[in-house]
């Protein structure tokens, strides 16, 4: 009698086991992909014109000081620091009817793109209020907060099939490019195009195409700023709907796991969880140099190089290497291996900075091939480096359930929130500071030497630093693909076990 038992509990476990399989390793198709991109894609236009043009919009159009415009984004972060541990652990402890994770994409959707056009509201009462700009932003990034850790969560539940992943982080990754294109590229080609106020045939950029721009830095320019940004919220909110359709959660916690999550499971992962928190700061590292260049980057067209007119053109080609080259990321990957793929694409980052320092110089300004060359390469590197790494979140999750036999997906992605929204707030805020100090003047037409090596100084060589020390921080991230395959093996047998005890 105790054979039979034992025979029939050894056959339940290779059932549960093979079901594991079929349903934790599933392959997940090109229309989950492109679904779940889609989210990203929404949360890029929202987020990435704000993260984008905000700053440029408050100390300019909406005439809020530089340094008042970076307390603004300090404060904000400081709040995140308390609010995402508790957005991570609310989520984690909640099962809604249609999912774990999805729903929130649209609970917290619809207030994300409402909240986001406030912030471009053209009411002359409430322009130069650096409490109204404080407060909406503030509401707008606590409620990003539960669209982005949610989303975030979702991708390690899709699937733990490795393959499945890279294919899934780079779908992810060229519809988030396809978003950054119409940030970087059309939104400010768009607001120009719609500002009154000294409208005039320019050059594009775009092999001699010419349309007819005005002075988007001109508060004149506030009901431009407005409209163009309704539109492109309006197509967000659609898309956070498409991701909410067309993906399935198969990977999430068990019911008992649900039950066991604390607030106090932030600390314990940071504890036990080494390769979350290298990831962590490898995040929070290249988002404070990718957001010094968002931020600063209006700045530079406009007062370094003067020609504001060619951030359409300059932008598109900034585009292209995140939305056609990311189905290379695997192949790239399998030729340097985890590590060397970072170090490859962050070293092809420098150079391109250090070609855009050419373009700075007295004399170069007008060279649009050079412009061309330096930004696709610094973008092809970024964009790699930055957008590759979301690949390793996954395997981070699977790691923290392995030691502390949880699965805080969102509580982990909460903490990666927080790391990249240090890194989002020292990118923003920082670059506005150093302006200040080197004597950038909203209101002047021309920038004196000092605040153009102010300029240079945010946009080119602190994320040159910044990225050499990423890569050594890469250096120190643990996790091997070999690794990554014995927790699998692990978590199997763990969740055949609690199947069979059901």
């Amino acid at each position: 009698m105790a054979l039979m038992e034992s025979t029939v509990k050894q056959m339940n476990n290779s059932e549960n086991t093979q079901n594991i399989e079929k349903n934790e390793y599933r392959e997940v198709g090109l229309a989950e992909r492109i679904g779940y991109g889609l989210g990203d894609f929404a949360q890029n236009l929202v987020f990435g014109t704000v993260g984008g043009f905000l700053a440029l919009y408050l100390t300019t159009v909406n005439a809020i000081g530089t340094a008042a415009a970076g307390f603004i984004f300090l404060f904000v972060r400081i709040v995140n620091v308390v609010w995402d541990p508790m957005v991570g652990t609310y989520v984690d402890k909640r099962t809604f009817k249609s999912g774990k994770y999805r729903p929130w994409l649209l609970y917290a959707g619809i207030p994300l793109v409402i909240l986001s056009a406030m912030l471009f509201i053209p009411i002359p009462a409430i322009r130069g209020s650096v409490t109204v700009a404080f407060i909406t932003y503030l509401l707008l990034d606590l409620v990003y907060s539960l669209v982005n850790i949610p989303y975030g969560s979702l991708n390690a539940s899709l699937t733990r099939n490795p393959k499945s992943v890279d294919k899934i982080t780079t779908t992810r990754m060229m519809l988030s490019n396809v978003a950054n294109l119409m940030v970087y590229t059309l939104f400010p080609m768009f607001v120009q195009m719609a500002a009154p106020k000294d409208r005039e045939l320019k050059d594009t950029g775009f092999f001699g195409l010419k349309l007819n721009m005005g002075t988007y830095t001109d508060a004149s320019a506030g009901n431009a700023w407005f409209w163009i940004f309704m539109v492109y919220m309006v197509i967000g909110a659609i898309a956070l709907f498409a991701c909410y359709r067309l993906t399935k959660e198969t990977v999430v916690a068990t019911a008992e796991q649900t039950a066991q999550v604390k607030a106090y499971d932030l600390f314990v992962e940071l504890k036990h969880n080494k390769p979350l928190v290298i990831l962590g700061l490898f995040f929070m590292l290249s988002f404070t140099f990718m957001f010094f260049m968002n931020t600063v980057n209006g700045f530079f067209n406009q007062y370094t190089v003067n020609h504001s007119d060619w951030m359409g053109a300059v932008g598109l080609i900034a585009s292209i290497p995140g939305i056609l080259f990311p189905v290379f990321w695997p192949k790239v990957k399998h030729i340097f291996g985890k590590k060397g793929f970072f170090y490859f694409f962050l070293g092809m980052f420098i150079v391109g900075e250090l070609l855009t320092w050419v373009w700075s110089l007295e004399g170069m300004h007008d060279s649009l091939a050079l412009a061309y060359v330096a930004t696709f390469i610094k973008q092809w590197g970024l964009t790699s480096a930055t957008g590759f790494m979301w690949a390793l979140v996954p395997e981070v999750v699977s790691y923290g359930e392995m030691k502390s036999g949880k699965r805080n997906a969102a509580i982990i992605n909460a903490i990666m929130g927080l790391f990249f929204k240090i890194g989002f707030t020292l990118g923003g805020a920082i670059p506005l500071w150093v302006l200040a100090a080197y004597g950038f003047d909203g209101n002047a037409v021309q920038q004196t030497a000092s605040a153009l090596s102010g300029i240079n100084l945010t946009a080119i060589w602190i994320p040159i630093g910044l990225a050499i020390v990423s890569m050594i921080v890469m250096a120190l991230y643990p996790l091997s693909d070999k690794d990554v395959e014995d927790i699998n093996k692990k978590l199997d047998a763990f969740r055949a076990k609690a199947k069979a005890a059901e």
